[in-house]
């Protein structure tokens, strides 16, 4: 399935499957569906049926074939681990049980202490955690663009508006309810009263509606008791080229990412949530065509000849904060032929000299919030197909640019005015610090983009693991820009052990998996790193401490917590 170029609607191979979705699911959570794929399932309610399985954003979604009805299978905010599982189905035959993927999924569930029920009018339609994020440009006056002001460049600091000018009376702030099954809307049967009067009818009502909530008060205080149990999703796909194991991977690593952000206050503001009570009321939304005619606006004003470095610093800054409230403008960012080329050009050109006239600060700066612009386009658009096709583009030259120019020398060359000024050197070097982030940041979407084709070979494109690496190679800067990455893993698990924030776990998270990519797939950087950071690992990284270093309720800290484990076997396995 994938997105068309007008609208963003679904279009795929099944319009049967795609009529379907349309004329049950809300606008949101159709928008939010990522792919879908048949499949042999195996559960606990479900025993070797052929089924559709459908990707949204937070969910895994099942329906018959054809499509009948629609449930969800599980959230994955209870998810544990995606498996690729090495055997044969006894219940398939010829090519089919050969050519077999068997994907298995473990996730957490409640034992609750009563039957669960449900109810049609009790159901959200909501598109879940990310909603907020994804309605930019809500409640924006006709006459006015986003809405956003920030300091110099020099102090670099982000200080945005406190939204209200464009922040709607009534708002969804967006944590969903994870027990929210259904995706269709009802309205309530009305029956007669059998009650006499309009008193009695409605101290009738006024105790019913007390009862209800009261007994759902106690239903819920019973699920928190419950107990949970891990119960197990398997999937068969048998297509062999089959792409589901790698989306439901791909969907669940930017859930957990998006998921963990979002309980940073300062990220909450950034994508325009500034409560974090639910509401049911619906946000409203921009249309695309509104949305698209602003882009179109703003991207004009950054493709202007001889644009000042402060404005186009400005406008890159409007981009981020417009960009993390909606979705819709990364899909047109990606289908605009000029903005990717134009911001690898700006990324190139600042790292390889300084304009005249433009200082350090500056220049380390703008290089920073391009690198973020660049890493926030990459997540989660790996189903619109221009992206491909921008990024293959004349044999990847544009991409292997960015690469080139994103690995630097860790250690700041400082300009002659710094010397002597303590306070400017340590504002560079923290302003490095922030630079070497976002690039490690940016580094981890295109790994995870090249991962499917280094795993898929028939998707028939060259931009694989191997090949980031052969890129990289001759980098003057190759392995001081990835020993910084690793000395940074290594100060951060060694520190005090107070809980690091949600961010920092991000970073963290994002580093481990790029480090265990460089050991994986370069020989050359396994022999360095392993070499050189041998003994700090070992004495340093305690797996024992990592739960007092990433909390439990951040759904990263598990995933991160195996990642690391990983990256640890294979930097201390003797040579």
């Amino acid at each position: 399935m994938a997105r068309s170029s007008t609208d963003g609607q679904l279009l795929g191979n099944n319009s049967k499957l795609d009529s379907f979705l349309k004329r049950n699911t809300s606008r949101d959570v159709y928008e939010r569906i990522r792919v879908s794929e048949p499949c042999v399932v195996v559960s606990g309610s479900v025993k070797k049926a052929f089924m559709h399985v459908i990707l949204s954003d937070e969910r895994v979604y099942l329906s018959e074939y054809p499509p009948r009805a629609l449930r969800e299978a599980l959230s994955f905010t209870h998810i544990t681990s995606i498996e690729l599982i090495n055997d044969l189905p006894d219940f398939l035959s010829g090519r089919h049980r050969e050519r077999s993927q068997h994907i298995r999924v473990l996730y957490s569930a409640k034992k609750s202490k009563r039957p669960k029920r449900f109810s049609l009018k009790d159901v959200s339609p909501s598109g879940g955690l990310n909603s907020s994020a994804r309605n930019s440009l809500q409640g924006v006056s006709e006459s006015s663009r986003w809405r956003v002001t920030h300091s110099s460049m020099s102090d670099g600091v982000l200080d945005e508006e406190e939204g209200r000018h464009f922040i709607p009376k009534k708002r969804s702030a967006s944590c969903p309810n994870p027990d929210v099954h259904g995706l269709f809307e009802s309205s309530p049967a009305h029956s007669a009263s059998p009650w006499p009067s309009i008193l009695e009818n409605e101290r009738s009502s006024v105790l019913s509606r007390v009862l209800r909530r009261a007994t759902a008060h106690k239903e819920e205080e019973e699920d928190e008791e419950g107990e949970e149990k891990e119960e197990e999703l398997h999937l068969y796909a048998v297509s062999p080229s089959s792409r589901i194991f790698l989306h439901l991977q791909s969907s669940w690593s930017s859930y957990i990412i998006r998921s963990t952000l979002m309980l940073d206050p300062l990220y909450r503001k950034r994508c325009g949530i500034f409560s974090s009570t639910p509401h049911k009321e619906k946000q409203h939304k921009i249309s695309w065509e509104r949305t698209s005619l602003l882009f179109t606006q703003l991207s004009g004003e950054m493709l202007q000849e001889n644009i000042s470095l402060e404005s186009l610093y400005l406008l890159l800054q409007e981009l981020h904060t417009a960009t993390c409230r909606n979705h819709t403008i990364k899909k047109l960012f990606w289908r605009s032929p000029d903005l990717y080329p134009f911001l690898v050009r700006t990324l190139v050109e600042s790292s390889q000299h300084e304009q005249e006239g433009v200082h350090t600060t500056d220049r380390v700066l703008l290089c920073t919030l391009v690198v973020q612009v660049l890493s926030l386009m990459f997540r989660e658009t790996e189903i619109e197909p221009k992206r491909l096709s921008m990024l293959t583009a004349k044999q990847g030259v544009c991409t292997a640019d960015m690469l080139l120019a994103l690995v630097c020398d860790p250690d700041l060359q400082l300009p002659n005015s710094t010397n002597g000024f303590k306070s400017a050197i340590i504002k560079l070097q923290r302003l490095q610090a922030d630079y070497l982030d976002a690039a490690s940041a940016l580094l981890f979407e295109v790994l995870v983009l090249c991962q499917e084709a280094s795993r898929t070979p028939a998707l028939g494109h060259f931009l694989t693991i191997g090949w980031v690496f052969r890129l990289l190679k001759p980098h003057p800067f190759l392995m001081p820009f990835f020993g910084y990455q690793a000395q940074q893993l290594i100060v951060l698990l060694s520190g005090p052990q107070f809980p690091v924030s949600p961010s920092q776990a991000v970073l963290l998270y994002q580093r481990s998996q790029v480090l265990l990519c460089c050991l994986q797939h370069c020989p050359f950087l396994n022999k360095y790193i392993r070499t050189t950071f041998r003994e700090e690992f070992r004495y340093y990284v305690k797996m024992s401490e990592l739960e007092e270093k990433l909390p439990s309720h951040y759904p990263i800290s598990q995933p991160a917590q195996r990642l690391l484990s990983q990256l640890l076997c294979l930097i201390l396995e003797k040579p």
